[in-house]
């Protein structure tokens, strides 16, 4: 049986939350124009319609990109929790497996922006540590980024027809996520670490575009991949949390071709001392997917205070084991070098 009609997708919403305030829910087969914040209709866990506090407060987003080049993976994202705004921006040397970064932290909206809609707008934070900016324009993602280590001006290019990941499941009692994923993006632009333009003929990325009334506590766990497997480009996400209730966020792309995949499961020890000790198993319920990954470093953080509280640990390692896509191919993995996350937040 080919797989791809297992998952049924609808067409791609103009707004996610329509005039009425309703939801739409399900895997689309483009990304919503707009989330459409301003028809959402809040309600607390007693039906009552929500304060303004709870309606602002209870809103986060974040946005991520992953990079990488045969010498270098960079990893950035910025995100708004609504006490703070962060970002990061991480440049790992896959030779000497050394890592370096950047961070920002800003409170309550102030020195930093995001965009309400996945295709057209602007995320941006800035310090005079430098800077992130990703200008979405009609689609396409274009980053510019400047740190003591790199200087950046990207965009990311989808194959003719490929398109993302986009999906909206309820979240807890009255909330919503919405998420949008697309990797195996090709790379063009300008890139230059320590002084030193890099090639991008090789380059690779991901985008992920993650909004909505998400659980006060929630964790995931994460996979991404993208890859140069002999003939093909490859890009894999794979994700457990958040995403719980409907439909999953798995998906395998193919020279641009899209799989949605079935749920998976992740097995690994958080116990682990150091990020070399890190092994996870990574499997599907259908075994489309057997994947073994073994961390070589890790960005990590830990914050515990009044509000809120976060303990991420993003790790850059390689995989092996297969991956069948919806048309019964199998890939082959060996030593590919990816990501994988674990992360616990209070927000």
């Amino acid at each position: 049986m080919n797989k791809s009609t297992a998952i049924v997708t609808q067409p791609a919403p103009d707004s996610l939350i329509l005039p009425s305030g309703q939801v739409q829910y399900g895997h689309f087969d483009g990304p919503a124009q707009t989330l459409g914040l301003a028809n959402f209709r809040y309600f607390d866990c007693m039906d009552k319609p929500a304060g303004w506090l709870a309606n602002y407060f209870h809103f986060k987003q974040f946005q991520f990109v992953s990079v990488k080049t045969a010498r270098y993976l960079i990893g950035v994202a910025i995100a708004d929790i609504r006490y703070v705004g962060s970002a990061f921006c991480y440049l790992y040397d896959i030779k000497a497996n050394r890592l370096v970064e950047a961070t920002w932290l800003k409170a309550l909206g102030m020195g930093y922006k995001m965009s309400d809609s996945p295709v057209s707008g602007e995320a941006k934070i800035a310090s005079g540590k430098g800077h992130i900016c990703f200008n979405l324009l009609d689609g396409q993602w274009q980053i510019s980024l400047e740190t003591a280590q790199l200087s950046a001006q990207l965009s990311l290019e989808a194959p003719a027809l490929s398109l993302p990941m986009a999906m909206c499941n309820p979240t807890g009692y009255n909330g919503w996520t919405y998420t949008q994923k697309h990797n195996g993006l090709k790379v063009k632009g300008s890139l230059s670490i320590n002084h030193e333009p890099q090639p991008l003929n090789c380059a690779l990325a991901g985008y992920d575009f993650s909004a909505g009334y998400m659980r006060r506590e929630t964790s995931w766990r994460w996979a991404s991949i993208n890859a140069q497997i002999g003939e093909s480009t490859i890009g894999l996400n794979l994700a457990a949390g958040v995403n719980e209730t409907g439909c999953n966020e798995n998906v395998f792309w193919v020279d641009g071709e899209r799989h949605l995949l079935g749920p998976v499961q992740f097995e690994f020890s958080r116990q682990k001392s150091s990020p070399s000790q890190s092994s996870w198993r990574i499997s599907g319920n259908d075994g489309q997917i057997q994947l073994q990954f073994n961390a070589k470093n890790c960005r990590q953080e830990k914050l515990n205070l009044w509000l809120i509280k976060s303990n991420f640990r993003q790790y850059i390692g390689y995989f092996d084991g297969f991956i069948i896509d919806n048309k019964g191919r199998k890939h082959e993995l060996t030593r590919v070098l990816g990501l994988t996350e674990d992360h616990f937040a209070r927000w």
